[in-house]
């Protein structure tokens, strides 16, 4: 930011505009010290800008995450607003904890960049998922075709126990029955052979032999039906008993088919998978990233490396001097209180003894006007005067 130059006796009339006040708020710094601190000036509007932009895309970044998770855009909005200035706060905090006296130890160096990088790492996953949107549902379609597959492996691995036997035994009367009916067909073969004349007598027409094998046939025939009407609705009821259970696999393969979203969670699992599978992706992924935190810790670093000004050393005098005057207004409160203390300790105890002095000549009063009426009341003993001279006319000590 560029600075007019001035002469010095007009510097004190430097008046800053709002856009500079908000940026030295932005930055934590106080406008009242700032504004005589000309070098010092650009620097802390740097260090508001880089605050801003944080603040910005922390905004932008919450407002995307939002919209991924509610449909009205209103209040993805509102939530992004609320959490960029969740994240505008914390970033203030920090660099209002750097100043001279610790911006070179480590470890408070060291928490605030832990800090600032755990809250960048989470705002990159929103925006790198707005980067790689394209490329994300293709995966997060592989990705649910996949999750269909396996579930409907866990349907046939939960459900084969019930399974097997129902199948073991419609194949068992299957083959009972098909074995019947293979005897059926072969006796009405060889019957209509012993009629056509290529049967083993070669005889044409319905002589004994083929009579013989005609009554074969009809026995077959009989014991196949009779066999036919007993397994039949045993097959049919194993083959209703899978029905239902397919039916069962099926409706729950649907429910978990309609459950199967493009949500936050299921987006950041197809992007790593893009990351895992896709070296290209993987590049620029972890690139993007490193630039994404560069914006989250651009605050700390930009008060961290700028140099120290004039500024620094207003506020460390004015911090020293504020610290004098509290210390010493304490002091005077302190001895103010002592004072009053010590006033009314002298006065209370000058007003007590002016009321026992006057008080003095009542109270003999008092005492003669009691023994005289113990002297005339012949009943009344010697102790209960005393008692009740002591309880009306004696003093009582202070706790």
């Amino acid at each position: 930011m560029k600075e007019t130059s001035m002469p010095i006796s007009q510097r004190e009339g430097y008046a800053p505009g709002g856009w500079n006040r908000f940026l030295w708020w932005l930055s934590t710094a106080e406008g009242e010290l700032l504004q005589d601190c000309v070098i010092d000036r650009n620097r802390y509007s740097i260090v508001g800008m880089t605050v801003l932009g944080t603040w910005l895309f922390a905004t932008l970044a919450w407002s995307y995450f939002f919209s991924t998770v509610v449909s009205n855009v209103w209040m993805a909005l509102a939530g992004g607003l609320f959490m960029g200035g969740i994240i505008l706060t914390i970033d203030r905090s920090l660099i209002k904890g750097i100043n001279r006296s610790n911006k070179r130890k480590l470890v408070p160096l060291g928490f605030r960049g832990l800090l600032a990088l755990t809250i960048g790492l989470f705002m990159a996953q929103p925006a790198l998922l707005y980067l790689f949107d394209k490329e994300i549902h293709v995966q997060i379609s592989l990705d649910n075709e996949q999750r269909k597959r396996e579930k409907s492996r866990q349907q046939d691995s939960l459900y084969a126990s019930a399974r097997l036997p129902l199948i073991q035994k419609r194949g068992q009367l299957q083959k009972e029955l098909d074995g019947r009916y293979q005897e059926v067909s072969a006796a009405r073969d060889n019957f209509i052979k012993e009629t056509d004349g290529t049967g083993g007598s070669k005889k044409i027409g319905l002589k004994d032999i083929a009579q013989a094998k005609q009554r074969e046939y009809l026995k077959l025939d009989n014991d196949y039906r009779q066999q036919e009407t007993l397994l039949l609705p045993q097959i049919k009821a194993t083959d209703s008993a899978l029905a239902v259970m397919d039916a069962s696999i099926r409706k729950e393969q649907q429910s978990f088919e309609s459950l199967l979203n493009d949500g936050f969670i299921t987006r950041i699992e197809a992007l790593n998978h893009l990351v895992k599978d896709n070296s290209a992706v993987a590049f620029r992924y972890y690139l993007l990233v490193a630039i994404l935190l560069l914006i989250e810790l651009m605050p700390v670093i930009a008060k961290s490396l700028l140099p120290e000004g004039t500024y620094d050393e207003k506020v460390k005098l004015r911090e020293s001097i504020e610290r004098e005057l509290t210390q010493n207004n304490h002091r005077r409160e302190l001895n103010l209180k002592e004072l009053y203390n010590q006033t009314a300790f002298e006065q209370d105890a000058a007003f007590i003894k002016e009321f026992f002095v006057e008080s003095e000549q009542e109270r003999r009063e008092k005492m003669k006007e009691q023994l005289k009426e113990w002297k005339e009341n012949k009943t009344k003993s010697f102790d209960s005067t005393w008692e009740d001279l002591k309880r009306d006319m004696l003093t009582k000590q202070e706790n």
